[in-house]
Parts: structure tokens; C-alpha cells; sequence
């Protein structure tokens, strides 16, 4: 059992690693070895890195792929993606070209509302409670200016401020509700500032009220903070064509096609079980443009699982139809992205995704990033209920099976070939490999 270690974070990079080693590994030097392996050669671009975050001791990589082909709104994109999981950027960039040919995808910003909130506990008379907010609601403007002076410049800022009463869930509890617009940035920072202010004007104010008595008065600010539910910053994405443009698998014509996409996303409609998985495939899109413009995907993730549940059941985000002869399918979806600030100006990757999309705004951002995610739904969606989604996915899982196994040239080659016309799976592969080295 390891002892616990004191001042770690007063070491120095090279005694947190040489600790860690000696702590943890049974070959101490080879752990070493292998951390400082994926340090970067230029000193100053290790540095930035070793900087984003405490304690670092190395880089963790993930691969960095392309997406060509996405025609979206009419523009078209080569969208970079960062993700470890094999088939998605190949399924992402098969659905973009199929779409490429049948008028691509659109995509609609409906609204870019952030939220924000300050919790406070409150014991006293409610009318007068809300008397007090609207008499010092000016107070909360005018005491931010010098926090949102340069975001109104951008066209940003405050949106409004409301009183909510929140005793019917928690005694005495209660908050402040502002929404925000912050343009090309996520706003989180920009947010909370605001909201410290508004708590700090909250409690002067009281104390300084005729209308409060000595206990209403004593208001209790439990945590200002903004809120990674968004489900007023929505984007929309979709793609439509007639049903008899919809062929392209030689097994099943355009309507049965048709018919059978509508019911898998029916499923994911009722079923949560489904629509979990459903879901999760369009995450596979959405987080490997959110990693790679160096925006946060957990903040994405848990904003979009909860808009999924905002009716009183999980389901699914993407839905179908066919309406006189034309499909159509679609997905609204809380994002919550910025252009600027954060990674996007640091990291030497993230500036070079951005460039490759030609420098997006926040709301192009959002409609990229909405599409990656309806075309890897579709792609999966039509796997699913054409092939069946372990054909494609395996042949790509085959490269990570050969690379496990450290096959050479040849072995690769013989076995791609053979795998051609076979199931593959991992024992299937092993046990090829196996016959050919003996």
C-alpha cells in the first residue's frame, strides 16, 4: 500500500515523476522512461502544455483526424476530430459525402441564452422578498458594469435577472436566475464574476433595507455559479432528400430503407435503453470537434443528457419522418461553445482547428459541431439496420488488434487479406495471427 506523499504539489516536475515511479511501478525506470517519451522535444511548446493544468508529468495524445466533405449550409468544411475510438471519423465523413451529393446539411442557431444562478437561502416574508429584489434589480446592472462593459461592446451581457422561489423543493430556498449572451465566448468566467457581484450586492443591500426585518435581513448565499444546462442555447441540424434518392445499398430499396431508419429512431424515442446508446453515438461526434476546438465536452455532455431527460424521460435527441415523399432527419440540441478565450488561443492544435474551419464564430461553431453529431447518427443509424454496426466497426478495430500483437509488414498484409472475407473478432484474428507464425 502506497504511504500518502506531503507538499506533492511543491515538487519539482522531475521529483513528482521520479515519486510516482518509485511509488507505483514495479520497473520504476521503465516508467520513466515511457513518461518522458511522450514529452514534447520543443522545451517552450512542453512548458504551455505542462501549464494547462497542476501537477503534470507528461502528455496524454489522442489522434487527430479529418472529416472532409461536410456541406453545410452551403459552405463546405473539413472538420478535425479528437478521439481514440476506431470507425468514427470514417462513419463521419461517409455520412458527409452521402449528404454532400443530396444538398448537404442545414443548420440553424435557435437561440445562445446562458444561465446562471445564484442559490440563497432566505428566512422571512415572501412578498416582501420579492418587493426588495425589485427595488435594488437596477442595482445588479449598474454594480457589473465594470465585469460586462467590454461583452456589451460585443453585443453581449446581461439579459435579465429574475427572483425564482425554490421553497416548494428546499425550505427557505431560493435564487436568483439570470440569463446571458456572451457572443464568441463560452462565458463561464465572464458568468460567474457577474454572479459573485450580484451575491455580494444581494447581501449590502440587505443589510441596508427598511423594508427586511434583523432576520430577513440575514440572507445566506450558499454558491453563485453558472449552470451547464442551456436548453435556451439550442442549434438545430438537419438533412432531407425524396425517399428515392435514398438508395444506396443494393439490398434494400429506398422505402424499406426509409421505414426501417424511422423505427430505429422511434425506439430511441421510448426506450431509454436505446436512447442512451443513441445518444451516445451522436456524443461521438459532437466531443471529438468540442475536444479538438478546444472547447469542454464534459460541460457539452451533461447539458445535452439533461435537455435528452427535460420531459421526464431520457430519449432520444434525433428524430425522423417522412412527409409526401421526402425524409427528413433532424436534432435540436443544447451547445454551449466560445471561439475565444480558454484553450482556443493557446493550445498550438486548437488554433489550428479553428483555422482549418476558417475561424467560426460561436453560432458556426455550434452548427458544425450540431452536424458531426447528426451525421455520425446517421452513419451508425444506418449500419444498424442495413449491415449491422460490427462489420465496418471491426475491420477498423483490426489495426488496434494487429498493432496489440506487434504484427510486421507481412502479417498485416496477410491478415487485412484474409479478413476480407471473414468475420473479424478479436480470438478470430488472434488465432490467424497464431497459425501464420507458427
Amino acid at each position: 500500500m502506497t504511504k500518502a506523499v506531503s507538499g506533492f504539489s511543491k515538487l519539482s516536475k522531475d521529483e513528482k515523476i521520479n515519486w510516482i515511479a518509485n511509488a507505483h511501478f514495479s520497473n520504476p525506470d521503465e516508467a520513466v522512461k515511457t513518461i518522458k517519451k511522450y514529452w514534447n522535444s520543443d522545451a517552450d511548446l512542453q512548458k504551455l502544455h505542462d501549464e494547462f493544468i497542476e501537477n503534470t508529468i507528461t502528455n496524454f495524445y489522442l489522434p487527430l483526424g479529418i472529416a472532409p466533405n461536410f456541406l453545410i449550409n452551403g459552405k463546405n468544411y473539413t472538420i478535425p476530430m479528437a478521439i481514440e475510438e476506431s470507425s468514427v471519423v470514417a462513419a463521419a465523413s461517409k455520412a458527409a459525402k452521402f449528404w454532400s451529393h443530396r444538398g448537404g446539411f442545414k443548420a440553424t442557431v435557435i437561440n445562445s441564452e446562458k444561465i446562471g444562478q445564484v442559490h440563497f437561502i432566505y428566512v422571512g416574508n415572501k412578498e416582501t422578498l420579492k418587493q426588495f429584489i425589485n427595488e435594488i434589480r437596477p442595482k445588479f446592472f449598474s454594480e457589473t458594469e465594470s465585469i460586462t462593459k467590454n461583452m456589451q461592446k460585443r453585443g453581449g451581457g446581461i439579459i435579465d435577472i429574475e427572483l425564482r422561489d425554490k421553497t416548494a423543493d428546499l425550505e427557505n430556498y431560493y435564487q436568483l436566475h439570470a440569463t446571458f449572451e456572451t457572443k464568441d465566448s463560452m462565458g463561464a468566467n465572464f458568468i460567474n464574476s457577474c454572479l459573485e457581484q450580484f451575491a455580494k450586492t444581494l447581501k449590502d443591500e440587505a443589510q441596508k433595507s427598511p423594508l427586511l426585518t434583523e432576520e430577513e435581513k440575514n440572507i445566506q448565499i450558499v454558491m453563485s455559479i453558472l449552470s451547464n444546462y442551456v436548453p435556451n442555447c439550442i442549434v438545430r441540424a438537419e438533412v432531407s432528400c425524396l425517399v428515392s434518392e435514398l438508395k444506396e445499398d443494393k439490398h434494400i430499396s429506398q422505402e424499406e430503407f426509409a421505414e426501417k431508419f424511422i423505427r430505429a429512431v422511434n425506439i430511441a424515442e421510448v426506450e431509454p435503453f436505446r436512447a442512451v446508446t443513441h445518444n451516445k453515438g451522436i456524443m461521438n461526434g459532437i466531443d471529438a470537434v468540442v475536444l479538438a476546438t478546444g472547447n469542454d465536452f464534459r460541460a457539452v455532455e451533461a447539458g445535452v443528457h439533461a435537455y435528452a431527460s427535460r420531459n421526464g424521460r431520457y430519449s432520444s435527441l434525433s428524430h425522423a419522418k417522412v412527409e409526401n415523399g421526402v425524409f427528413t432527419f433532424w436534432m435540436e440540441i443544447p451547445l454551449a461553445l466560445g471561439t475565444v478565450g480558454g484553450l482556443t488561443n493557446l493550445h498550438p492544435l486548437v488554433k489550428m482547428s479553428m483555422e482549418m474551419l476558417e475561424n467560426p464564430s460561436a453560432h458556426e461553431l455550434m452548427q458544425i459541431v450540431a452536424v458531426a453529431g447528426l451525421a455520425q447518427n446517421f452513419a451508425a443509424l444506418r449500419s444498424l439496420t442495413t449491415t449491422g454496426i460490427q462489420q465496418g466497426h471491426m475491420k477498423m478495430h483490426l489495426m488496434n488488434i494487429l498493432n496489440q500483437f506487434n504484427a510486421n509488414d507481412a502479417e498485416r498484409k496477410l491478415v487485412t487479406k484474409h479478413f476480407e472475407n471473414h468475420t473479424v473478432s478479436h480470438s478470430a484474428v488472434v488465432a490467424y495471427l497464431e497459425e501464420i507464425r507458427k
